[in-house]
C-alpha cells in the first residue's frame, strides 16, 4: 500500500469517475485504475462498485476511504509544517460561504486579508450549508463560513460571532407601530421567505413555528436572495426577517423599517467550519483572526443567550 494509491483512491471517491480522477491526478486512466486494483487485491476487498454509474464505493469501501482520508491528511501535515516554516503563509485557500452571509461578511475582511497575505490565492464560492459540508469532506474546500451548530461529527466548528435576527416591515404592517417585535406576534403567513435549502429559512420557520404551535405556514413567495426579500417588502407589503449584518449599510430611510426583537433577542451562531482532519492550519487561523478583527464589536461581544436552531 502506497500513499500514491491512497491519493488515487480519494480522487475516484471525490469525482466518482475514473477518467476525471486520473486527469486531476495528472496520470493516465489505465495507470490510476491499475494502482487502485493493486490496492484492492492487497487488501482483499473491493473498494468501488464499478457496475454503477457514477462509480460508487462499496459499504466496506466507504470505511476504507474514510481512513485513507485521515492517513493522507496526516502525511500532508508534515509537508505543511515544513512549508510554513520555510515560506510563511502561502498557497491556496478555498472558502465556501452561505449566501445569507457572503455579501455582508466577505467585504469586511477580504481586502485586508489579501493585502496582509499576498502569497495566498483565495477562492470563494457561495454555497448552501449541505454543499459546503460535502465539499469539505471531499477536500474541494478548505474552510466554510456558515451558521451552526450542525451537530455533525465529521466537522469542527469554531464560533466567530452571534448575529441577531431583525424584522424588516412595510410601513403599513400592523407591527410597524411597535418599537420591538416578538416571535409570538408574527403571523408566519405574512412572512416573505427564502427558498428551501437555506439555513436562514429553516431558522425563521423554527422561530415562528415555535410561537405558533402546529399552525401551517402559507408561503406566497419564496426567493433565493435576501436583497430580493427586502425589495418585496419595500414595494409590496408584509415583512421578512433578516440577519443583522445585512442591514448594516442601509440608508436611514430603510433603517426606519427595521424592528429589533425584544430581549432576549434570537441569534444565529456564525462559525468557521473545517473537516475534522483539516490541513492548512496556519492559513485558516490567519483567516479566523482577520474575520474577527473586522466584525462589528457588538456582534463579537454578544453572549449566546438565545441561539435559534437549524432544523
Amino acid at each position: 500500500m502506497t500513499l500514491t494509491q491512497l491519493e488515487y483512491l480519494l480522487s475516484v471517491d471525490t469525482y466518482r469517475h475514473f477518467a476525471t480522477a486520473a486527469e486531476k491526478c495528472f496520470v493516465t486512466q489505465p495507470t490510476l485504475s491499475m494502482q487502485i486494483q493493486k490496492l484492492e487485491e492487497e487488501l482483499g476487498v473491493q473498494v468501488f462498485d464499478r457496475s454503477r454509474v457514477p462509480v460508487r464505493p462499496t459499504e466496506l469501501g466507504k470505511e476504507v476511504i474514510a481512513q485513507a482520508r485521515v492517513a493522507v491528511a496526516e502525511f500532508k501535515k508534515i509537508e505543511e509544517l515544513v512549508k510554513v516554516q520555510r515560506d510563511g503563509i502561502t498557497g491556496e485557500l478555498r472558502i465556501g460561504v452561505i449566501p445569507t452571509l457572503a455579501p455582508y461578511l466577505v467585504p469586511l475582511f477580504i481586502t485586508s486579508f489579501i493585502q496582509k497575505y499576498p502569497k495566498v490565492h483565495v477562492t470563494i464560492q457561495e454555497l448552501v450549508t449541505s454543499s459546503i459540508v460535502e465539499n469539505l469532506r471531499l477536500e474541494l474546500l478548505d474552510v466554510g463560513l456558515l451558521v451552526t451548530p450542525l451537530h455533525d461529527k465529521t466537522i469542527v466548528e469554531v464560533p466567530l460571532f452571534y448575529e441577531a435576527f431583525v424584522g424588516y416591515l412595510h410601513p403599513s404592517h400592523p407591527l410597524a407601530k411597535n418599537e420591538t417585535i416578538t416571535a409570538e406576534a408574527i403571523d408566519p403567513a405574512e412572512l416573505w421567505l427564502l427558498n428551501d435549502g437555506h439555513c436562514f429559512r429553516s431558522q425563521v420557520l423554527q422561530l415562528c413555528n415555535r410561537a405558533k404551535g402546529i399552525r401551517n405556514v402559507h408561503l406566497d413567495y419564496e426567493s433565493g436572495s435576501l436583497e430580493t426579500l427586502k425589495r418585496i417588502v419595500e414595494t409590496q407589503s408584509g415583512m421578512t426577517l433578516l440577519p443583522e449584518l445585512s442591514v448594516q449599510d442601509m440608508s436611514d430611510e430603510k433603517k426606519a423599517m427595521i424592528r429589533p426583537f425584544a430581549e432576549p433577542q434570537p441569534l444565529r451562531e456564525v462559525s468557521l467550519v473545517v473537516h475534522r482532519s483539516f490541513l492548512k492550519k496556519k492559513l485558516i487561523e490567519a483567516l479566523r483572526d482577520e474575520i474577527f478583527a473586522h466584525v462589528p464589536d457588538g456582534l463579537k461581544e454578544r453572549h449566546p443567550v438565545r441561539v435559534v436552531k437549524i432544523k
